[in-house]
This record gives structure tokens, sequence and C-alpha cells, in this order.
């Protein structure tokens, strides 16, 4: 029988916001990493002892919540219950049970009051070096791709584990960073489960369990009216992308039930040697995501959301590449998947889907060539534009589907030997189109005392640009190169030469609707803005200011 009234639901589910938020602000404002401190590549929730995420901070990136929601239930299935004592926190990087590749910590934490566990809480965050070859897709294997770290018991009873932080370390460029962001990580679960300790004795409830089931049944029933307003059927949708160095064809299909929506990437390709692979927590992360943009996207997010919606991959394929393959750029793919499924759903509800967009990060990841004057490792996130929208124009140089934000160029120069000659919007680079793509940007960088370094280079988009829709135009492609016009690879560590400047245009976002019906005034303002050149405007939109 329920025991907590409407209004006490509401007070106790807005509370139990807060507390997430908070936990995702300790993280950040105390981590080291750059990729977590200026950009909110993170994740925190708060979970029921039956390893259900009940709330996650809105600062998460899906590739991060999404895959925490499962880990939490691995952690379990590693250490019971009953074996857990309070004070104590746990971890992992595996791939195939945390966030897809190693460069993520995942921190799974008890919550004890009046001496039982009532929750959990966990969180994620990305480390800039976890060892091997670097964060780059040449690694061949798992091993080569860095340190791996089982799940393990990281703090008893308050006790940090101090042979751990001890081979972290060792395995890191960056061991003092390193071992601040396992700090920062624990800070965030200290923090979550102070505030749920407090939330309980002001409401004067002994545990979560009916707050919790009323939160899923919910977002559950929400999901489900909505899914329930969609036309039945499958649909089914390709999309190209560079590869490593290759295309590769992404295939999906997309069925839509009373209650349900089942997403199969059957007949995608088989995993590849290179670290481009996905593992399938990290497939299900942003496939879900974009099942969720699109179907409920005023639900929170949490297990009854999620349960709506299935994904699977075939073993082997690229989609769900088991261990021990290379997997630490498997971003560059996974974060594409929402297009993929967009596709799909653009045939049963077009009004609804973007076009194509940059989608994957194009992280900027330079280091120091051995023997160098200054070591040096650095990672920026760098975006390009996401895709016309059926009654807006795509957004300029915006992180989606992953969330994250830019990385100042400013702290860039305070952190590594490096300078930004040139960062600014792309001209020309969104997709014609009734509601334009959004633009990439143009960005030059070069060591400041004019030596050489190494790019460890995972960019998409290249060969195979973000298309558009519906007589829209597709986005520019990307491009990645030398000051001297010598065109680089898109993945793979190349060498930037000394006295030479790395260029970086990231790609911009496909058109939505036939160009010839946007707005005069709005193409106008794009040509006094310089975001369309007058000869586009002329060529693409038939426009003569």
């Amino acid at each position: 029988m329920s025991t907590l009234g409407e209004i006490e639901f509401q007070l106790l589910w807005n509370r139990l916001l807060s507390v997430v938020e908070e936990q995702g602000q300790a993280l950040i404002r105390t981590a080291f990493s750059s990729m977590v401190r200026e950009c909110g590549d993170i994740s925190a929730g708060v979970f029921d002892t039956q390893g259900r995420m009940l709330a996650q901070a809105v600062t998460g990136t899906p590739g991060h919540v999404n895959t925490m929601a499962a880990s939490v239930g691995h952690f379990l299935a590693r250490f019971p219950l009953d074996t857990l004592q309070d004070g104590d926190a746990y971890l992992t990087n595996d791939p195939w049970l945390g966030t897809g590749h190693l460069n993520d910590l995942v921190v799974c934490a008890p919550v004890f009051h009046r001496d039982r566990v009532v929750a959990l809480v966990a969180c994620t965050g990305h480390l800039i070096d976890i060892g091997g070859i670097g964060f780059g897709p040449d690694g061949t294997d798992v091993f080569m791709e860095g340190l791996n770290i089982p799940m393990l018991k990281l703090v008893d009873r308050g006790r940090m584990n101090q042979v751990f932080i001890d081979i972290l370390k060792a395995n890191s460029r960056l061991p003092i960073d390193s071992e601040g962001d396992v700090y920062s990580l624990v800070a965030c679960c200290d923090t979550g489960r102070r505030r749920l300790r407090e939330m309980l004795d002001e409401f004067r409830i002994a545990d979560l369990q009916e707050l919790g089931d009323r939160i899923i049944e919910r977002s559950r029933a929400a999901v489900r009216k909505q899914v329930a307003l969609l036309p039945r059927g499958t649909y089914v949708n390709e999309l190209m992308i560079d590869g490593y160095d290759s295309p590769l064809t992404l295939r999906a299909s997309l069925t839509i039930g009373e209650q349900s929506i089942k997403v199969d990437f059957a007949g995608s390709p088989a995993a590849v040697r290179f670290g481009i692979n996905v593992p399938i927590t990290y497939t299900r992360a942003y496939a879900t995501f974009a099942l969720s943009c699109v179907v409920a996207p005023g639900v929170p997010n949490n297990a009854g959301s999620l349960e709506v919606f299935s994904v699977d991959a075939p073993p082997g394929t690229i989609l769900n590449a088991p261990r021990p393959h290379a997997v630490a750029v498997r971003h560059v793919i996974g974060q594409i998947l929402p297009d993929l499924v967009f596709g799909c759903l653009r045939q049963a509800v077009p009004d609804r889907v973007p076009a194509e967009g940059t989608s994957a990060l194009w992280n900027l990841i330079l280091r120091s060539v051995p023997g160098d004057s200054e070591d040096f490792m650095l990672m920026a996130a760098t975006n390009g534009g996401t895709g016309g929208r059926p009654r807006l124009d795509g957004l300029s140089a915006t992180a989606f589907p992953s969330g994250v934000k830019g990385t100042p160029m400013e702290v860039l120069e305070s952190i590594a030997p490096v300078v930004i000659w040139r960062k600014e919007l792309r001209g020309d680079s969104g997709g014609a189109g009734a509601y334009r793509g959004g633009l990439g940007q143009e960005i030059e960088v070069a060591h400041r005392h004019g030596q050489s370094m190494e790019l460890l280079a995972a960019y998409d988009r290249i060969q195979c640009p973000p298309r558009g829709v519906n007589g829209g135009r597709n986005g520019a492609a990307g491009y990645v190169g030398l000051d001297t016009g010598k065109a680089l690879a898109g993945k793979g560590a190349q060498i930037i030469p000394s006295g030479r400047r790395l260029v970086i245009r990231t790609p911009g976002g496909g058109g939505w609707g036939n160009p010839r019906q946007r707005p005069r005034a709005l193409i106008a303002a794009d040509v006094r803005q310089g975001l369309v050149t007058p000869a586009a405007a002329v060529k693409d939109y038939g426009f003569e200011g």
C-alpha cells in the first residue's frame, strides 16, 4: 500500500534530482581532467538496491549515463549487497562492464542508512591518459590501449586502496592528474551518500523502495503511452561512415510494437582490427538515447523509461565487438548511431527527426614526441554542426549527441605548449535547406616553440559527410591536414612537423527541406553574418540580395 502522497512524492523526486545534480557538480569542480572540469564528460546517478537507475545528473553524457545504468548491475553481481560495508567504493574501467573504453573510470558506492544498504550511487569520468599507446585508434587489441582495471574495491570502509593508486600512477603519462581524478570520483559518491542520508532523515523515510518503484512505474507508463501513438511497423535504414581505412555501411531495423520499440543492427559489418569497435553497452547507450529524443523527450531517463527500448547487435560485429577487440575510440562510430536510428524513425514520424549532423566528436588529441623540450598530453573536445530540424536550423559547433561542451582554447594554451592560431565558424559548411544545417569550425594549432608534435586522429565524416533530408543538401565534409595544404588521414597517429600548423575543419550538418523554400529574410541574415557566402546564396538558394 502506498504511503507517499502526491505532494510528498513530487518533493522527494525534486530533492532526488538536486542530489544527483550536486553529485555531478562535485565531480566537475574537483576533477583534474580537462575533459571533466571543462567539458562535463561525466555521469552521476542514484540507484536502488536492485541496481535500477532512479535519477541522473543533467550534466551527464548519454555514453556515460546509459552505460552506467547497466554497470551498477555488474557491480552488484560481483559484490553482492550483503558483502558491502559503509564507506566502501568500487571501481572498474572494463569496456564491456563500464562505458566501452579504458579511459573512463566507473565508481559505485553503497549508501547506508540506519545500518543497512538503502541505495547505491555511481559516477563516471574521463581520464586524459590511462597508459598504453594513448587515446587513439591504432591499437589492435584492448591490451595495447592502456591499463585494464577489473572490478575491485577502491575504498574499504573509508580507506583508499593505495596499491591501486600506485599501479595507476605508474601506468599513466599524467600520474598526478590520474590520481586526482580518482579522488574526485570518490568525492562525487561521498556527496551523493551524504545528501541522500540527509534526505531520508528529513522526510522520515527508511529507504528509497517506494519512491523508486513509483518513479520507475510512472516513467515506464509515460514512455509506453508515447509509443502507443506511433505507427506500428518495421523501418530499415543504412548509413555509410568512413571506417578506419575504407568506408563501412551500418544497418539498422527498428520495430515499433504496442508498448515497446526494438532496434536490431543485424547486417552491420564485422568487428575490425583497429580501435573503432563498439562494445554492446555503448551501442545500447546511444541507440536508446536516440529513441528517447524522438519518442519521449520529456520523460526522465531512468530504469523505467529505458525498459521500453531494447537494442541488439550480432556478436562479432563492429557494434557488438567482443573482448579483446580494440575499442579506444568507440565514440567515432557509437555517436553516429543516433543518426542511423533517426533514419528509421524518420519513416514513422518525419516531422520530428533532424537531418544528419557531425555527430561524433572531433577531439583534438596532441602530445609531445620523444626528445622534445617539454612533455605534454592534451585532449580538447571540438564539434561540428548538427543537422537542420523540421522547424529550426541546425546548431553550429555543437556536440550532439554527446552533449559535452567544447574546451576553451585559453585552457589548452595554459596547460600545454600550444598556440591556437585560429578558431572560428566555418562558413558555407551547413547543408542548404529550408532549415539550414549547423556550421562546423575551422581550427589551426601549432607548437608554441615550433617543435613537432603528435596528433592522435580519430575523425569521421571526411569521406561520408552528413546527409541532408527532404531535399536538403549535405553538410560539408570534415578535413584534417597541415597549413601547407597536405591532407592527413582521418584516423591514426601522425606527426605534425616542426614549424607547421595543424588545420582542422569540422563537418557541417545536413540541411532539412528544399533550400528554395527558405525565407528570404533568413538567407539575407545568413549572408550578412558571414554564415553563407553570396555565391552560395545564389547557387544553393537562388537568392540574389
